[in-house]
């Protein structure tokens, strides 16, 4: 993984971060990511880590300097930067071991055709500006993806999460603590969570039946409704609504129910003190071993183990 190849280098000499700012200085996109990572720094002292800012056409005489993590940062609304300047920061990019974009950051690589193969968190306002160039990146609807050496953040308030994501694998949860103390914030949303208006703007206007079944999977978690169920409440068959899911969400309505419910577990048990017994109830688990088992299958870990894995922070 790739957090991991950056925890051993942070052992072997100092961290160099490159934070490419193509946008606003005062957007929330480059503010959540930039204001954890300079606390970071802060705290560890540059013999530990340092965070360097450069403009997209302004590196100079640090053209030769050597960067360990390089991230093109734009706030979704930003114009796309010109094919040179885009030209310089994907070659400077690409001589670092880890690189990749938040918010338009993330557009703008794709299209320069980067990020093929790459499962890349793409902001929902940005889904129809995509080129033809990117059709091989692997656009989620996740708040930011580690995939590999390539890592992307939708941006928005997700950048503050991705930034203390990588402060945590990277230094250890003690220090992300200290800066979550800092700015005050109480939790850490995880790389597996969506954005919540992401299927509503991709597909609300022109798939409405889909939004539908997913507004009502929804609003019953704790009592799930069965597939037969949905399609009818939508006016759908069966098998209209599976064509659906399976065509826009690359799933079944049962299994993406599943995992919408499993998601809802997961917080409860980060961010409640109901026993792993009630948070199954409450998510329309009958069964413990099934909560468990499903639980297991999705995250890699039982509800037990992320239960102390909360303690333990």
């Amino acid at each position: 993984m790739a957090h991991l190849d950056l925890a051993r280098l942070a052992q072997e000499a100092p961290l160099r971060f490159l934070l490419v700012n193509a946008g606003q200085p005062d957007s929330l996109t480059w503010s959540g990511l930039y204001q954890p990572l300079r606390l970071a720094a802060k705290l560890l002292g540059p013999e530990r880590l340092h965070v360097d800012v450069r403009s997209p056409d302004k590196f100079g005489a640090d053209a030769l300097r050597h960067w360990h993590l390089v991230l093109l940062v734009a706030d979704e609304s930003e114009a796309a930067l010109k094919p040179a300047a885009i030209r310089a920061v994907i070659e400077r990019a690409r001589a670092a071991p880890f690189w990749g974009g938040v918010g338009a950051g993330v557009l703008w690589l794709a299209d320069a055709g980067v990020l093929n193969g790459v499962r890349a968190a793409l902001p929902w306002a940005l889904y129809a500006d995509v080129d033809i160039k990117a059709d091989h990146a692997v656009f989620t609807p996740h708040l930011y993806e580690l995939d590999g050496a390539r890592l992307t953040c939708c941006g928005g308030a997700a950048s503050i999460d991705f930034a203390l994501t990588l402060v945590e694998h990277v230094f250890g949860a003690a220090l992300q603590a200290q800066i979550k103390e800092a700015l005050c914030i109480d939790r850490v949303r995880g790389a597996e969570e969506r954005q919540r208006v992401a299927l509503q703007a991709r597909f609300g206007a022109l798939q409405p039946k889909l939004s539908e079944a997913v507004t009502l999977m929804e609003a019953n978690i704790e009592e799930p409704l069965s597939t037969d169920d949905i399609a009818g409440l939508v006016a759908l068959s069966r098998r209209q609504l599976e064509r659906l899911f399976k065509q826009y969400l690359g799933s079944l309505p049962s299994r993406y129910y599943l995992e919408l419910r499993l998601q809802r577990a997961r917080q409860l048990l980060l961010d409640t003190n109901y026993s792993i017994v009630q948070v199954g109830l409450m998510c329309g688990f009958s069964s413990g071993s099934h909560f468990s088992t499903a639980f297991g299958a999705l995250f890699g870990h039982t509800p037990r183990e992320e239960r102390q894995r909360r303690l333990n922070a």
